[in-house]
């Protein structure tokens, strides 16, 4: 490459381009379509490789349906959705399978999150079965022994039941069973708000040690805008529907100019 060319842009893991999420509302005698939720409306940001977006905005602003949709647990309506420079909006399930273990997710309940009838074993393992079926039984066991000791609990507990562990050692579950099969892109759909603050503040930590470990990507929705600057590079700050403001994270937290986003700084706790 010639010394006055500059170097290429690296392309980002996930880009959002307008996204619109719609549910219709139904009225009258025929039940006909009267007008439209629009949980996402047009929506559009990048997640670069190795850093952390904070999804930000009370319930009801369409945050977790970002989430939803990105992972095929929600349909779009409209726009585009790219991994790796590949659209993968448009897909159906069964085409969009090979992009599922690349990107994972943990979920805001840790225990209704969690088979309450399946050992933790059972549990780590069973992405490992859907994904990796030539794997034989000791393999797996080895993989969840190591997924334990990453998330910081004992390999003996893999034989116990979720109802047997507390709220923060639930979640460690949830993220050992996310981490199993390699992704390169976790969605943290409010991954902490169910947790104790002092929980809180381990579980945050113990998401960022992983990022540093094995180089992950991190969309972290969230409605606390204290857990989001501890974790966050960027900051998206959404309400009803639409992106009302994105910087970084301390420009958001230094200089936040939407008069929503000021709410949120100003109703914040201290993580």
């Amino acid at each position: 490459m010639p010394d006055d060319q500059p170097p290429p842009l690296e392309a980002p893991l996930l880009e959002v381009k307008n996204l619109k999420v719609y549910y219709p509302i139904h009225g009258g005698l025929m039940r006909r379509v009267v007008d439209y939720v629009r949980a996402v409306d047009d929506v559009s940001f990048l997640v670069k490789k190795g850093t952390t977006v904070g999804l930000v905005g009370e319930s009801g602003s369409g945050k977790t349906t970002i989430g939803r949709s990105i992972i095929k647990l929600a349909p779009i309506t409209g726009g585009q959705i790219f991994y790796q420079g590949k659209e993968v909006g448009g897909m159906t399930r069964g085409q969009f399978f090979p992009f599922r273990k690349k990107i994972q997710m943990i979920f805001q309940d840790p225990f209704n999150s969690l088979n309450p009838r399946m050992t933790i074993e059972q549990i780590i393992s069973e992405p490992l079965d859907i994904h990796f079926p030539e794997w034989d039984k000791a393999k797996k066991g080895a993989r969840v022994i190591d997924l334990l000791d990453k998330v910081n609990l004992p390999a003996d507990s893999r034989g116990r039941y979720p109802h047997e562990f507390s709220g923060g050692q639930r979640q460690r579950i949830g993220i050992a069973r996310a981490l199993a099969v390699e992704p390169e892109l976790i969605l943290c759909d409010e991954p902490v708000s169910a947790l104790d603050v002092s929980v809180q503040a381990q579980i945050v930590n113990l998401l960022q040690d992983l990022q540093e470990e094995l180089g992950l990507t991190y969309l972290f929705i969230a409605h606390d805008l204290a857990v989001v600057e501890h974790i966050s590079d960027y900051v998206l700050v959404m309400n009803r529907g639409k992106i009302v403001e994105q910087a970084s994270a301390e420009e958001i937290y230094a200089n936040a100019k939407d008069p929503y986003t000021q709410k949120l700084l100003a109703a914040a706790p201290t993580l």
